[in-house]
């Protein structure tokens, strides 16, 4: 038993970071990496590990999930979440959810608790509420951040679309001892949307998609581009057909590009524990755990390593 080295990899969205808010993303796309390995190195499952990274991205105001999330055209949050085990190909998603602190956690329970793949808005409501998962009110979940871009889309002469770049998105894929693949990824969306708008993240094989014979993917960008060439299921058809997962991931968001002019961002894992962290965005932030390393980035091009024991050292510190 134990014959895989587990890995983990994470991303924080795919777009444009301000460089006001780079020290923040990298700090909190660490964190989530160092927290789901940590689950990972005792045993844990993949699944478990993707959901406590992607847990600890939406409790960290830096991302638009969760807690930080943009707003809809009515000034609400309105988020979407999915997870996918890929031993069994089980998944379980939640779409257009307000006041719900983790939606992560309530998409793992629609997998394991009903019949079902995937719950909107007051239904899925309903369902936290049967779960007893504590009601978020909306507020708890807007920042000033949120607040001032939403205020500023809705002037006359505002383009969203140039806000919109800055995505956020946030999602991880692991691979754990046993061989297990796992993906999850959750999203307050697109900023000034409409009411009752879902993006990529919520559909299988868009946002995600896990699969033992494969892989895991987790994907970020502009949601309705993603949906049209489903980019996760794609991915891993590439790696069916032998790729890489750096090049499988390349090839996908290429055609993304070409073919609908959409951009994006991918993190991957193969069954073999490759990985990689690709995008067509001019940034990404991402961080990965393999061997005891920890791998992260924003930029293209960019690579930081350092021990693991040493980024837990100074985790504690901030960095």
């Amino acid at each position: 038993l134990g014959r895989m080295k587990p890995v983990i990899v994470v991303h924080g969205g795919a777009g444009r970071i301000f460089k006001e808010r780079e020290e923040g993303s990298r700090a909190g796309v660490v964190r989530a990496a160092l927290r789901g390995y940590g689950i990972l190195k005792q045993r844990g499952s993949a699944l478990d590990a993707v959901e406590e990274a992607v847990r600890s991205m939406e409790d960290d105001p830096h991302f638009n999930a969760g807690c930080g999330s943009v707003l809809n055209e009515k000034g609400e949050v309105e988020m979407d979440a999915i997870i996918m085990d890929g031993k069994n190909l089980d998944s379980g998603a939640v779409s257009a959810v307000k006041c719900v602190a983790n939606p992560i956690k309530l998409a793992r329970l629609v997998m394991e608790k009903t019949k079902h793949m995937l719950l909107t808005d007051r239904g899925a409501h309903l369902f936290a509420q049967a779960m007893g998962i504590p009601e978020t009110s909306g507020e708890k979940l807007i920042t000033e951040r949120s607040r001032e871009r939403w205020k500023k889309n809705l002037e006359p002469d505002s383009n969203p679309e140039e806000f919109q770049k800055d995505l956020g998105t946030v999602g991880a894929v692991a691979i754990d001892s046993e061989g297990n693949v796992a993906c999850a990824t959750s999203t307050g969306g697109l900023s000034n949307k409409l009411i009752g708008r879902v993006g990529d993240t919520a559909c299988i094989g868009s946002g995600g998609y896990a699969d033992n014979n494969s892989g895991a993917t987790s994907t970020t960008g502009h949601g309705e581009s993603i949906m049209k060439v489903v980019l996760a299921r794609l991915i891993l058809y590439h790696m069916e057909q032998g790729m890489s997962p750096e090049m499988a991931a390349d090839a996908a968001l290429d055609y993304m590009k070409t073919r609908v002019g959409g951009l994006g961002g991918v993190i991957v894992v193969n069954n073999s524990g490759e990985w990689a962290a690709r995008f067509s965005t001019k940034q990404m932030s991402w961080a990965t755990v393999k061997d005891d390393q920890l791998h992260y980035g924003i930029y293209a091009g960019e690579k930081h390593t350092k021990p693991v024991d040493e980024a837990l050292a100074s985790e504690s510190g901030g960095f």
